[in-house]
């Protein structure tokens, strides 16, 4: 429904549907957050047992929150005109909250607990009721009411959590966040109005691909940035040297095995489903794991550059072995959500990485992200020689095919 009060503020047939320079702007934010993320990360590359599980646990949660903010954002400009002065504002306003989370996330869950779920909250409960009133009499304002609703069902756990003890702040804002996915999944259900599944949702599927593709390419970047300024800021050796080529090389393996097929057809993907909304989650979940690998992997890059034939510290596996494989499993996800089916190279690497960890446990560093770099290296060789000479596939996502008549007036 395009008509009525508010309609002004719905995405034209007529629009382009591209990423804009105001989102490019925007996620500016989130590469602060990112980093701040992998700093967070990286403090953890000495411990081990149940420190090293509930520090991991702490850096995970708040990267979650900070991408349920970015999501969310994604979902909103592909919805609503991004040239609207309205959703300008509202990106904006959600960019400093990002920014205020991203500077107190080295502190997030000690002293600076409050400032972080207050500007969460702002972009959670205030975001969406400054959207709704936008959209008056319009049939698509109960969805940000939802929204609003279900934040606040949440909010009295993160602000307990931040002025409360230390040692409640992690079960407390982990029930919070659970909610606040929960609510997502289920489509922010309420009594007499039902659900509103995301999935059935009109958007532009080209600027949803944009977007993910742009996070993982920042993410990336970031992973560039940890290579460049660890390596800059200690002592030149060959060993450093070589730790901080290899490091170069996994990077843009990342990327050639990401956009191989699956990832630059994202577009295509979107447009051929009769749901694109219904694809559009699937991926944004796979997007997330991606995206999260690719952090852990450059906190990989950091300790091995640092200490590239220092002793062998188990927990470091972790970070090097466990955020490429990370990355092979979500990569497998994304073929299947393209084409419907998973490369053999991608499951051959995977479990490559698996057989040859228990062994890794008793290399250097050095050792572990050269055998990283070498897996793969075979993964995107393979996938290569596979595709050499056959015309482009078609994608053919399985999710979203059945056409369904979406009659929801709040889609």
């Amino acid at each position: 429904m395009a008509a009525g009060r508010g309609a002004e503020l719905l995405r034209p047939p007529s629009s382009a549907g591209r990423a804009t320079f105001l989102e490019l702007f925007f996620d500016l934010a989130f590469v602060v957050a990112l980093t701040r993320v992998s700093q967070r990360f990286a403090s953890l590359g000495d411990d081990t047992g149940w420190t090293l599980v509930t520090g991991f646990g702490r850096t995970l949660l708040l990267f979650l929150a900070l991408w349920l903010i970015w999501s969310h954002t994604a979902w909103i400009t592909s919805r609503y005109e991004p040239e609207q002065p309205l959703i300008q504002a509202v990106v904006v306003g959600t960019m400093f909250a990002g920014l205020i989370m991203a500077v107190t996330l080295p502190r997030a869950m000690e002293e600076r607990a409050l400032p972080f779920a207050a500007a969460y909250l702002m972009v959670m409960v205030v975001r969406p009721l400054v959207v709704a009133a936008a959209l008056r009499g319009h049939p698509r304002r109960l969805v940000p009411i939802r929204l609003a609703v279900w934040a606040s069902a949440s909010a009295p756990l993160w602000l307990a959590g931040a002025v409360g003890p230390d040692r409640l702040v992690l079960p407390l804002w982990a029930v919070a966040l659970a909610i606040d996915y929960l609510a997502w999944i289920l489509g922010w259900p309420l009594p007499w109005l039902g659900a509103s599944k995301v999935g059935s949702w009109r958007i532009a599927g080209t600027h949803l691909a944009d977007r993910y593709q742009q996070m993982f390419l920042i993410a990336l970047g970031e992973s560039i940035l940890v290579i460049g300024v660890v390596f800059s800021g200690t002592d030149y050796s060959a060993g450093r040297a070589a730790a901080f080529a290899v490091a170069f090389a996994t990077s843009a393996l990342l990327w050639r095995i990401y956009f191989h097929r699956a990832g630059l057809l994202l577009t295509d993907a979107l447009a051929r489903t009769v749901l694109p909304g219904r694809l559009g989650t699937v991926l944004e979940r796979t997007h997330l794991l991606i995206v999260l690998s690719v952090l852990v992997t450059a906190v990989g890059y950091e300790l091995v550059i640092d200490h590239p034939f220092g002793p062998p510290q188990p927990g470091w596996l972790l970070f090097v072995i466990g955020g490429p494989m990370l990355f092979l499993v979500a990569r497998m996800r994304l073929e299947y959500e393209i084409f419907g089916r998973v490369s053999p190279a991608l499951v051959l690497g995977s479990v490559a990485l698996l057989l040859v960890t228990p062994a890794l446990a008793h290399w250097s560093p050095m050792a572990g992200l050269s055998v990283v770099a070498g897996v793969l290296t075979l993964v995107a060789l393979l996938d290569m020689l596979r595709g050499r000479g056959a015309p482009l596939e078609p994608p053919a996502p399985p999710i979203g095919r059945e056409a369904t008549d979406v009659r929801d007036p709040e889609a």
